[in-house]
Parts: structure tokens; sequence; C-alpha cells
């Protein structure tokens, strides 16, 4: 059984569980730049799949993190901003950018590492 004494907070529990739900950062962090159409943030997020950004654009609306704006033009057009709630998260999320770009190798530097050595031990 866990040992729970040193008391995890309920509060910062969901708060990661909600935004360390898979793509829900990197839709929070592709609005920290403004106001996105759905295709904007489909083409800005590489291999999200439309259900999933659906789903979670619901799921950040439906916790006020995000809103959706229709704004009735000719053809319709929905846009999704952070609200000042997801606002609140820009320090947090460029902080984590700040992590990765400081802890974790880039796409290009792990296929060097995982590329297999040449007679001559070249990767």
């Amino acid at each position: 059984m866990a040992d729970n004494s040193r008391g995890l907070c309920p509060r910062y529990h969901r708060a990661v569980e909600l935004i360390g739900r898979r793509w829900a950062g990197a839709i929070v962090r592709t609005l920290l730049a403004g106001p996105a159409r759905y295709h904007e943030l489909r083409d800005a997020i590489p291999d999200i799949s439309d259900r999933m950004l659906s789903e979670r654009l619901r799921e950040l609306e439906e916790e006020d993190v995000i809103a959706r704006s229709v704004i009735p033009e000719s053809p319709v057009r929905v846009e999704y901003a952070l609200t000042p709630k997801g606002r609140g998260l820009e320090a947090a999320v460029l902080a984590i950018g700040e992590w990765a770009e400081r802890w974790l190798p880039a796409e290009a530097e792990r296929a060097k590492e995982g590329a297999p050595e040449d007679a001559a031990g070249r990767r």
C-alpha cells in the first residue's frame, strides 16, 4: 500500500492529471501564441489525430482552460483561445519547455544515439 503521509495535495494532483494528459500541454502551449482555429492546432501539433484533438479541446473547455468562440461569418469560423485560467499556466508551460531544452535530447540527437555504428565506428 502506498504511503500518503507526505500529503500530496489533491488540487496539485488534479492539475497534473489535467495538463499531463496526452496532447493537453501541447494544445495549451500552442494557444499561448494566441487564438487558433481547429486546423491550425492540428497542423501545429505533430501526430495528433482529429479524434484526440476534439476530445482534448472539449476537456479543456469543460475545465475553463480554453474558450471556444463561434464567429458568425460565412462560412462560420470557430476559434479556440486560452481563458484567464489557461493563461495562468503560461509560466509552468514555459518552465517545462526550458527544462526540456536543457535535459531532453532533440529528436536528431536521439536518432543519432540510436543509430548503429558502421565498420569504422561512425554513427
